[in-house]
């Protein structure tokens, strides 16, 4: 019997460079990345204190980014954390069919909103989202606090 390394999905590893990067840019970290087959269509940060835009949100930055589409119906948003009742909205506006979240521990999101209007909701739990949320709450409560309207 061999060992295997665990298999990497390149879209979710997107979302998560993408938090990275806001981060090191000091915004609030929160990656999305869009994909269609498995391929990365493209990706984004939350750009809230980075540009001074209150619905700059992770998976509203990677739609932007992917421009315009014809459908939305063939492809996955992935994030490393639950979307909000905003990005929800537009997951919903635009018939996303599946959304990959990284966490929802340190923030529930809408999952019920999600999942009652069809969308399949994969959380993977992933320790890196869970930490990298968990330390930026704890040293920016009033940025985070800010990005979730309390």
């Amino acid at each position: 019997m061999t060992d295997t390394a665990p298999t990497v999905d390149p879209a979710f590893e997107a979302a998560y460079q993408a938090a990275q990067k806001s981060l090191s840019e000091g915004g609030i970290p929160i990656g999305a990345a869009l994909a269609r087959n498995g391929v990365v269509v493209a990706s984004g940060h939350n750009e809230r204190v980075q540009h001074g835009d209150p619905i700059a949100h992770g998976e509203m930055s990677a739609l932007r980014a992917a421009g315009r589409q014809k459908s939305y119906r063939d492809t996955t948003l992935y994030t490393t954390l639950a979307p909000c009742a905003m990005c929800t909205g537009t997951i919903i506006q635009f018939k996303i069919p599946r959304v990959v979240v990284g966490e929802a521990e340190t923030f529930p999101g809408e999952f019920d909103l999600l999942r009652s209007r069809g969308v399949e909701v994969v959380v993977l739990d992933d320790p890196r989202c869970v930490e990298m949320m968990r330390t930026f709450q704890d040293e920016h409560p009033e940025l985070w606090a800010e990005d979730i309207a309390e």
